[in-house]
């Protein structure tokens, strides 16, 4: 019985053929750019069908890709040459299909462009139009080299072609996805329209995002706050003088009774020793006067201006002994001396009522922030608020809504604000004067209105809806 012939050794070049192009194929489909693409097409595809050159061109982009060149020059000789030949072969396919692969040799172009030839290019060419069957070619490969193209060769590179521009176009769609779909597949891998609905990324986060807009959250603000005395007792000046020295530093405790800071008492010293002569010697006249009283009627009426006079030194006097004790300022109560540095006080002159400084009772401190106009929301008193302080900002401070201002009040860095008083839910071991950010927060709203509020406003106001 005679054996059946061997076809290993006639299959295994179609079979290697089959498998380049399978690999080429999947390279393809691997491919993350254009660019990636059009490198494959005019390098790599020498491992399925052997040539000398290659040339990639499109309608929109002219002359992409050259064998051999990461960038072709589309001002050199040869690219220009190309060019003119690929305009004609567009425009005149000589009555044959548009999408076959066609032969071409000198003869098949124009004079002017058949003299460069042989300049340029081997004897045989190949033009594979890339486009697909519902369309006319707007790209196409070139391949040249010195033997002629057989049949199953430019089969092998028509089906090569083929897969390169579905991969084209599958990359294409992935990078132009719709606005409306940023989370789905592209074209080319789209969902099946009959999944369910729960399986579907767009819908489920859509419905999710709609669903979490209507979940109630309090409406919170941030505004720039500190610590503050609740009940100080401010220390004016008692006259007007020159301060002379400071007794205190600041944020020095201090009892009452205790010496604060005093006024220069030189002026006040010689204008009390003049008071005290003149007082002297209104009452040495008056008693002369009294003298001649007691022998001469005629000088008895003049005692009753003496008396005046000597009563008018005396209420002098006893005004600059008073102004003498005031000059020593005394701490009116226990606390805490609240006041910038001494040193900006000594020898600055200040008038009657000019305050210089505050003293606060030891704990007796309070949360005060300043609310913009445009986070002005409604505040109830016992509202909740918390001071993120700036040197502690992990440790915020409780309190509660005392009072809100109905008026907004000038700030010093020129604009207006909501003065908001708060009382500490519990003691601090804070003091006073440290500043940060108060969260104050207010009525419960839903959080689609908690993420728009100020948005919403910046439109009004620009709008002027």
């Amino acid at each position: 019985m005679s054996e059946a012939p061997d076809r290993s050794d006639h299959d295994s070049p179609l079979t290697a053929a089959l498998a380049v192009l399978l690999d080429l194929s999947r390279r393809a489909r691997q491919a993350r750019s254009e660019a990636e693409l059009a490198f494959l097409l005019v390098n790599d595809s020498h491992s399925l069908v052997p040539y000398r050159q290659a040339a990639l061109w499109r309608a929109d982009r002219g002359l992409q890709a050259l064998s051999g060149l990461v960038q072709p020059e589309a001002n050199a000789p040869y690219a220009q040459w190309l060019k003119a030949m690929v305009a004609h072969l567009h425009q005149d396919l000589s009555g044959a299909n548009p999408w076959d692969a066609r032969p071409l040799t000198a003869s098949d172009l124009p004079a002017a462009l058949a003299g460069e030839w042989s300049e340029w290019w081997p004897a045989h060419g190949l033009w594979l139009p890339l486009c697909g069957q519902e369309q006319p070619p707007t790209a196409g490969l070139l391949l040249a080299r010195e033997t002629a193209w057989s049949a199953s060769e430019m089969a092998l590179l028509g089906e090569w072609t083929h897969a390169w521009w579905h991969a084209l176009l599958a990359l294409r769609r992935g990078q132009q996805r719709p606005w409306w779909k940023p989370w789905g597949r592209d074209t080319a891998g789209a969902l099946d329209s009959r999944r369910a609905w729960w399986r579907r990324p767009f819908l489920f986060s859509a419905l999710a995002l709609a669903a979490a807009s209507f979940v109630p959250v309090r409406l919170s603000v941030l505004a720039p706050g500190e610590l503050v005395p609740v009940n100080p007792v401010i220390v004016r000046a008692p006259l007007d003088g020159v301060v002379d020295v400071f007794h205190v530093k600041p944020n020095q405790s201090v009892k009452k009774g205790e010496p604060l800071f005093g006024f220069d008492e030189a002026l006040i010293q010689s204008r009390l020793e003049v008071a005290n002569q003149a007082l002297a010697t209104a009452s040495t006249e008056y008693r002369q006067t009294l003298q001649q009283a007691l022998s001469d009627p005629r000088v008895r009426p003049q005692l009753a201006t003496l008396t005046g006079r000597i009563q008018e030194k005396r209420s002098e006097v006893n005004y600059l002994r008073e102004q003498l004790t005031r000059a020593r300022v005394l701490a009116p109560k226990d606390g805490v001396a609240l006041f910038d540095d001494p040193t900006e006080w000594i020898g600055r002159p200040v008038s009657v009522g000019e305050r210089i400084l505050r003293i606060a009772a030891t704990g007796d401190v309070e949360v005060e922030a300043w609310l913009p106009l445009a986070d002005a929301i409604a505040l109830e008193p016992g509202a909740p608020v918390q001071l993120y302080l700036n040197a502690r900002p992990l440790e915020p401070v409780s309190a509660s809504l005392r009072y809100m201002a109905h008026e907004a009040a000038p700030r010093p860095d020129g604009t207006f604000a909501y003065r908001v008083r708060a009382t500490l839910d519990a003691a601090t071991v804070h003091r006073v004067g440290l500043k940060g950010t108060a969260k104050l927060q207010g009525e419960t709203v839903p959080a689609a209105w908690w993420v728009m509020r100020r948005p919403v406003a910046t439109l009004r106001s620009a709008l002027g809806l």
